[in-house]
């Protein structure tokens, strides 16, 4: 029920505001299905290859096999831990250096050059010698993905530590505030958003250092199951792991959207 005090004018601007956001919901869904329809269509034509393009009702066979013998499960689920142990390892990890940046000018200065190069560095080309050094285990596939993730962080992090008014700090320094108070009263408060932001981003990135990671030494996972399916062309398995790995994507960006959103109303 609306307030009384709220004008015609605010409402009508309201009921407007939902009803956009409901046609671009509709819309998207739409846009969604006209893809499937689409894909279906052009494989039953001909228009492209069935064997190596998949279609969805081939697709929608090989999940409803994977989910009779549980496979899709314990394929997704190791996907998705790795993901997040490397996801939370990678952005922790990335803050906590970044914060040592902000604290040490001298240590930033320092660190820089070799940070915009780790920065460019491929870090995909690293695989083969992070599965010499720590073998093929689920620790290279972790660290694969930390990899991936961790220098985003650092940068991004400590680059809005350094866009905090700089009025604000020298305010708590003349009244005697030294760093561990201007850090945990201004800096990290001020910068919210900022992380949200990078969680975002390492969402991604640690799903493709996961797979990048699975592609070389695991033995499950979606990365694994989408190399299998490629060398024995089944291509129906490959289609439906990529499939998986964006419901997996999307679920995990929307939680990181809800958890900004939970964190928004606490500030």
């Amino acid at each position: 029920m609306y307030n009384e005090n709220i004008s015609k004018e605010h409402l009508e601007y309201i009921r407007k505001q939902n009803i956009k956001k409901t046609a671009i919901r509709v819309c998207q869904c739409l846009l969604l299905i006209m893809f499937f329809v689409l894909w279906e269509a052009a494989a039953n034509l001909r228009w492209i290859d069935p064997f190596i393009m998949s279609q969805p009702t081939r697709v929608l066979k090989t999940v409803a096999s994977m989910t009779s013998d549980g496979s899709i499960f314990t394929h997704t689920g190791i996907t998705v831990l790795e993901t997040i142990i490397g996801f939370l390892s990678g952005t922790i990890l990335g803050t906590l250096i970044a914060i040592v940046l902000w604290w040490s000018d001298f240590t930033s200065k320092v660190l820089d050059p070799y940070l915009v190069v780790l920065n460019a560095l491929p870090k995909t080309a690293l695989g083969p010698i992070i599965l010499v050094w720590i073998g093929g285990t689920t620790g290279s596939i972790i660290v694969m993905a930390l990899l991936v993730s961790i220098v985003v962080t650092i940068l991004n992090v400590y680059l809005a530590f350094e866009s905090v008014d700089e009025d604000k700090i020298k305010l708590l320094t003349t009244l005697g505030a030294k760093k561990p108070q201007i850090l945990t009263k201004v800096i990290l408060p001020a910068n919210v958003p900022a992380i949200i932001s990078v969680l975002k981003v390492n969402v991604g990135l640690s799903l493709v250092g996961v797979i990048v990671g699975e592609f070389l030494v695991s033995k499950a996972g979606l990365g694994y199951l989408i190399i299998y399916g490629g060398q024995v062309f089944k291509m129906d398995l490959v289609m439906t792991s990529v499939l998986i790995l964006a419901v997996v994507a999307a679920l995990m960006y929307l939680s990181v959207n809800w958890l900004e959103k939970k964190l928004t109303k606490m500030r």
